[in-house]
Protein backbone atom coordinates (compact mmCIF):
# COMPACT_ATOMS: atom_id res chain seq x y z
CA UNK A 1 0.00 0.00 0.00
CA UNK A 2 1.53 3.39 -0.84
CA UNK A 3 1.71 6.24 1.71
CA UNK A 4 -0.89 8.08 0.47
CA UNK A 5 -3.73 5.12 0.25
CA UNK A 6 -2.21 4.14 3.76
CA UNK A 7 -3.18 7.44 5.10
CA UNK A 8 -6.44 8.15 3.86
CA UNK A 9 -7.06 4.04 4.60
CA UNK A 10 -6.35 5.49 8.06
CA UNK A 11 -8.33 8.63 8.27
CA UNK A 12 -11.26 6.78 6.93
CA UNK A 13 -10.90 4.03 9.58
CA UNK A 14 -10.97 6.77 12.11
CA UNK A 15 -14.56 7.82 10.66
CA UNK A 16 -16.24 4.70 11.30
CA UNK A 17 -17.81 4.85 15.13
CA UNK A 18 -15.15 1.41 15.73
CA UNK A 19 -13.48 1.71 19.21
CA UNK A 20 -10.79 -0.08 19.49
CA UNK A 21 -10.79 0.24 23.54
CA UNK A 22 -14.92 -1.18 23.66
CA UNK A 23 -12.98 -4.69 21.32
CA UNK A 24 -10.63 -4.76 23.37
CA UNK A 25 -12.26 -5.01 27.01
CA UNK A 26 -15.24 -7.02 25.28
CA UNK A 27 -12.41 -9.70 24.27
CA UNK A 28 -10.91 -9.11 27.38
CA UNK A 29 -14.06 -10.26 29.07
CA UNK A 30 -14.78 -12.77 26.46
CA UNK A 31 -11.61 -14.79 26.82
CA UNK A 32 -12.30 -14.65 30.76
CA UNK A 33 -15.84 -16.04 30.65
CA UNK A 34 -14.45 -18.36 28.07
CA UNK A 35 -11.61 -19.68 30.28
CA UNK A 36 -14.88 -19.93 33.70
CA UNK A 37 -16.45 -22.16 31.18
CA UNK A 38 -13.90 -24.50 29.94
CA UNK A 39 -12.66 -24.62 34.17
CA UNK A 40 -16.50 -25.56 34.83
CA UNK A 41 -17.82 -27.44 31.71
CA UNK A 42 -20.83 -29.08 33.48
CA UNK A 43 -22.03 -25.48 35.29
CA UNK A 44 -21.39 -23.92 31.66
CA UNK A 45 -23.47 -26.61 30.00
CA UNK A 46 -26.45 -25.98 32.77
CA UNK A 47 -26.07 -22.45 32.53
CA UNK A 48 -26.71 -22.62 28.60
CA UNK A 49 -29.83 -24.95 29.05
CA UNK A 50 -31.54 -22.88 31.26
CA UNK A 51 -30.39 -20.07 29.39
CA UNK A 52 -32.56 -22.11 26.24
CA UNK A 53 -35.32 -22.87 28.40
CA UNK A 54 -35.76 -19.32 29.31
CA UNK A 55 -35.57 -18.32 25.81
CA UNK A 56 -38.10 -20.74 24.85
CA UNK A 57 -40.41 -19.39 27.72
CA UNK A 58 -40.18 -16.07 26.04
CA UNK A 59 -40.90 -17.50 22.60
CA UNK A 60 -43.84 -19.48 23.77
CA UNK A 61 -45.41 -16.37 25.71
CA UNK A 62 -44.77 -14.17 22.58
CA UNK A 63 -46.42 -17.47 20.22
CA UNK A 64 -49.24 -17.19 22.63
CA UNK A 65 -49.81 -13.24 22.83
CA UNK A 66 -49.68 -13.61 18.90
CA UNK A 67 -51.99 -16.34 18.51
CA UNK A 68 -55.00 -14.54 21.01
CA UNK A 69 -54.59 -11.46 19.27
CA UNK A 70 -55.31 -12.77 15.70
CA UNK A 71 -58.10 -14.89 16.39
CA UNK A 72 -60.19 -14.73 13.62
CA UNK A 73 -57.23 -16.19 11.68
CA UNK A 74 -57.76 -19.76 10.36
CA UNK A 75 -53.98 -20.22 12.00
CA UNK A 76 -55.32 -19.24 16.21
CA UNK A 77 -55.07 -22.65 16.62
CA UNK A 78 -51.39 -23.94 15.19
CA UNK A 79 -49.84 -20.49 16.98
CA UNK A 80 -51.51 -21.44 20.06
CA UNK A 81 -50.29 -24.95 19.95
CA UNK A 82 -46.69 -23.79 18.63
CA UNK A 83 -47.02 -21.49 22.12
CA UNK A 84 -47.62 -24.21 24.40
CA UNK A 85 -45.23 -26.27 22.60
CA UNK A 86 -42.51 -23.53 23.44
CA UNK A 87 -44.00 -23.06 26.79
CA UNK A 88 -43.50 -26.84 27.43
CA UNK A 89 -39.98 -27.36 25.99
CA UNK A 90 -38.99 -24.12 27.80
CA UNK A 91 -40.52 -25.63 31.50
CA UNK A 92 -38.39 -28.81 31.06
CA UNK A 93 -35.24 -26.98 30.17
CA UNK A 94 -35.69 -24.84 32.97
CA UNK A 95 -36.62 -27.89 35.74
CA UNK A 96 -34.49 -30.66 34.18
CA UNK A 97 -31.46 -29.17 32.56
CA UNK A 98 -29.43 -32.39 32.44
CA UNK A 99 -31.92 -34.35 30.61
CA UNK A 100 -32.44 -30.70 28.40
CA UNK A 101 -28.65 -31.44 28.04
CA UNK A 102 -28.62 -34.69 26.83
CA UNK A 103 -31.63 -33.62 23.89
CA UNK A 104 -29.66 -31.07 22.47
CA UNK A 105 -26.51 -32.86 22.75
CA UNK A 106 -28.02 -35.47 20.48
CA UNK A 107 -29.82 -32.81 18.43
CA UNK A 108 -26.38 -31.04 18.20
CA UNK A 109 -24.31 -34.35 17.41
CA UNK A 110 -27.60 -34.99 15.14
CA UNK A 111 -27.42 -31.45 13.31
CA UNK A 112 -23.70 -32.11 12.82
CA UNK A 113 -23.81 -35.58 10.90
CA UNK A 114 -26.64 -34.39 8.20
CA UNK A 115 -24.30 -31.02 7.85
CA UNK A 116 -22.07 -33.32 7.03
CA UNK A 117 -23.42 -35.70 5.17
CA UNK A 118 -25.02 -32.56 3.34
CA UNK A 119 -21.73 -31.17 2.57
CA UNK A 120 -19.60 -34.10 1.58
CA UNK A 121 -22.83 -35.20 -0.77
CA UNK A 122 -21.88 -31.13 -1.88
CA UNK A 123 -18.15 -31.83 -2.43
CA UNK A 124 -18.72 -34.75 -4.11
CA UNK A 125 -21.07 -32.80 -7.08
CA UNK A 126 -18.53 -30.33 -6.91
CA UNK A 127 -14.81 -31.98 -6.38
CA UNK A 128 -14.00 -30.93 -10.27
CA UNK A 129 -14.24 -27.30 -8.63
CA UNK A 130 -11.25 -25.24 -7.74
CA UNK A 131 -10.43 -25.73 -3.62
CA UNK A 132 -12.96 -27.81 -3.59
CA UNK A 133 -10.36 -30.31 -1.62
CA UNK A 134 -11.71 -27.62 1.53
CA UNK A 135 -15.64 -28.78 1.16
CA UNK A 136 -14.36 -32.31 1.59
CA UNK A 137 -12.49 -31.31 5.01
CA UNK A 138 -15.21 -29.23 6.41
CA UNK A 139 -17.93 -32.16 5.78
CA UNK A 140 -15.36 -34.93 6.91
CA UNK A 141 -14.76 -32.57 10.48
CA UNK A 142 -18.06 -32.01 10.71
CA UNK A 143 -19.21 -35.55 10.42
CA UNK A 144 -16.27 -36.91 12.66
CA UNK A 145 -17.16 -34.37 15.27
CA UNK A 146 -20.86 -35.38 15.15
CA UNK A 147 -20.02 -38.96 15.30
CA UNK A 148 -17.89 -38.89 17.89
CA UNK A 149 -20.59 -36.38 20.22
CA UNK A 150 -23.32 -39.41 19.09
CA UNK A 151 -21.11 -42.46 19.95
CA UNK A 152 -20.38 -40.73 23.40
CA UNK A 153 -23.98 -39.97 24.12
CA UNK A 154 -25.87 -39.86 26.56
CA UNK A 155 -22.54 -39.77 29.01
CA UNK A 156 -21.17 -36.66 27.20
CA UNK A 157 -24.22 -34.88 27.72
CA UNK A 158 -23.27 -33.10 31.02
CA UNK A 159 -20.24 -31.48 29.22
CA UNK A 160 -20.47 -30.91 24.99
CA UNK A 161 -22.62 -27.89 25.64
CA UNK A 162 -20.14 -26.38 28.32
CA UNK A 163 -17.00 -27.31 25.98
CA UNK A 164 -18.56 -25.94 22.83
CA UNK A 165 -19.58 -22.82 24.59
CA UNK A 166 -16.44 -22.41 26.43
CA UNK A 167 -14.35 -22.68 23.06
CA UNK A 168 -16.74 -20.10 21.15
CA UNK A 169 -16.56 -17.58 23.88
CA UNK A 170 -12.83 -17.93 24.07
CA UNK A 171 -12.06 -17.87 20.08
CA UNK A 172 -14.15 -14.88 19.86
CA UNK A 173 -12.61 -13.00 23.08
CA UNK A 174 -9.14 -13.88 20.74
CA UNK A 175 -10.70 -12.20 18.05
CA UNK A 176 -12.10 -9.24 19.11
CA UNK A 177 -9.72 -8.74 21.37
CA UNK A 178 -6.60 -9.03 18.14
CA UNK A 179 -8.83 -6.85 16.04
CA UNK A 180 -9.12 -3.73 18.86
CA UNK A 181 -5.36 -4.30 19.18
CA UNK A 182 -5.31 -3.90 15.16
CA UNK A 183 -7.71 -0.82 15.17
CA UNK A 184 -5.93 0.89 17.95
CA UNK A 185 -2.53 0.51 16.09
CA UNK A 186 -3.96 1.32 12.73
CA UNK A 187 -5.39 4.57 14.33
CA UNK A 188 -2.82 5.54 16.13
CA UNK A 189 0.42 5.05 14.18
Amino acid sequence: MSLDTQSAFTENLKKLPLKPGHLITLGIALVVLGLLALAYVVGATLVSVVYVGVLMLAGGVLHLFHAWSVKGWSSFLLWTITGLLYLLAGVFAVVNPLEGAAILTLLFGATLIGTGALRLWIWAQNRAQKGAGWMAISALMSLAVGLIIASGWPDNSVWVLGLILGVELLTQGWAALLLGLALKQKMNP
